[in-house]
């Protein structure tokens, strides 16, 4: 099993969190027969708009179908209204006791908009819950239970870097943010632009501040629990310490001249040309250079903190399948969850979605050609060097972040001037959430 230094959220959010969904979901009534022994269908909402998920849940329905000997099928539904509108009707429908036997919907700290102790199957006693990975693990459970399974496959948030510009320039991977430093200057000694920046997509600015909180935690394991009860800040806590690694690379001028203009595509094809060395960014984009710079060799480290020894990997966890409290099928719905948590069920998410990242289910293993960025992944998920991102376990994060990654990336803004600026946003967020103690 892979092993992860676990927290427990303990916010409890209300349904009425106006947060855009990552996952588009919709909802109706359950099929199928009841009764022992008799066939059962099982409808899986999905809602609309998200083709990998749909293509996604389809193949796990097909290969449970399949493969199961029970009276079991599962059914996919992909109707329903997309973004904000799905969401809610999601927590409507699920609230009044609507819902189909499975729903797809977001891990970590978006999941308590459902009440989840209230609203959910609690399948923590299930064996197959063991094989799930800590990290994974923490954001689909609270003190009282574990409600998801997987449905897709983990995402890092580091550097991505040109392996063959770091031969040439004849320098290494680093293993701590000093090295690192030291990585940019020798880089920009020998003409090459160290790191690429591209904050015509604003989006992307804030890979430097997002991929550091394994670092944070490091430092300060509670962090997201007390951001979310109002016991600590960035600015006077240890996330400043991500803030202040952006502004590092600022003060050395380490970015492309274009920075401000460019675009998230163009700084693709930059890294991948080999006009800069590095790009922090998530991992989904192994698939982009998969597919438009076949021959682009470009691997993958994590935002490197003070500890040689204790390097570790921030991550984006999958989406899950969930099942309302109150269905009349919990037994089939807890068999379709455990061969979704399997071997089997993970070998259909990559028949799916490809070889996009690590699997989160003890036992799962990918076939086939694998990247080298998903490669250089896969040491931290097997020694347990991984973290969920921010944004699971908590949900404090302020919609304008990016501005002020922006100014520090720019040097309009101080590091300290920039925490304390989103420690503002975030107290407007956690009172328009109705979060006690803000």
């Amino acid at each position: 099993m892979l092993h992860h230094r676990t927290r427990r959220l303990r916010t409890v959010v209300g349904t009425s969190v106006l947060i855009g969904a990552l996952a588009l979901t919709g909802c109706s009534d359950g099929g199928g027969d009841s009764g022992d022994g008799e066939p059962v269908t099982l409808t899986w909402y999905m809602g609309a708009g998200v083709p990998d998920d749909i293509a996604t849940a389809e193949a796990l329905a097909a290969a449970f179908n399949d493969q199961n000997e029970s009276d079991i099928t599962v059914e996919v539904d992909a109707s329903g209204p997309e973004g904000v509108e799905g969401d809610n009707l999601i927590k409507t429908r699920l609230a009044s006791g609507d819902m189909a036997d499975l729903l797809w919907y977001n891990s970590g700290a978006l999941m308590y908009a459902l009440q989840p102790d209230d609203q959910l199957l609690n399948i923590a006693d299930e064996p197959w819950v063991g094989d799930l990975n800590d990290a994974y693990r923490a954001t689909v459970s609270t003190e009282n239970g574990t409600y998801g399974a997987p449905v897709g496959n983990a995402m890092g948030g580091g550097i991505l870097y040109n392996v063959d510009v770091f031969e040439e320039a004849g320098v290494e991977v680093p293993q701590t943010w000093d090295e690192f430093l030291d990585v940019v200057s020798e880089l920009s000694d020998a003409g090459i632009t160290p790191v690429i920046q591209s904050y015509g997509d604003t989006w992307t600015s804030q890979l430097v501040v997002l991929g550091d909180f394994y670092n944070v935690l490091a430092e300060d394991p509670a962090f997201a629990e007390e951001i979310t009860a109002n016991e600590t800040t960035w600015a006077d806590g240890a996330g400043l310490q991500s803030f202040q690694k952006l502004q590092d690379l600022a003060d050395a001028g380490a970015f492309n001249e274009d920075y401000s203009t460019l675009l998230f595509d163009q700084a693709l094809a930059k890294l991948a040309e080999g006009e800069g060395a590095m790009y922090p960014m998530l991992t989904f984009t192994q698939a982009t250079f998969k597919q438009d710079f076949p021959d682009a060799n470009i691997g993958f480290f994590p935002v490197p903190g003070e500890s040689a020894d204790d390097l570790g990997l921030t991550t984006w966890m999958p989406s899950s399948v969930y099942s309302p409290a109150y269905t009349e099928h919990p037994d089939e719905v807890k068999e379709f969850m455990a061969f979704v948590a399997s071997p089997e069920g993970c070998a259909a998410i990559g028949e799916a979605r490809g070889n996009a990242g690590p699997y989160v289910v003890n036992g799962c293993e990918m076939s086939g050609d694998v990247s080298q960025i998903v490669s250089d992944m896969l040491p931290y998920f097997e020694s347990g060097k991984t973290e969920p991102a921010f944004e699971f376990l908590s949900v404090v994060k302020g919609p304008n972040l990016a501005n002020f990654t922006v100014e520090v990336g720019s040097g309009i803004s101080t590091a300290e001037e920039a925490a304390a600026a989103y420690d503002e946003d975030n107290v407007l967020l956690a009172q328009q959430l109705g979060l006690p103690g803000w």
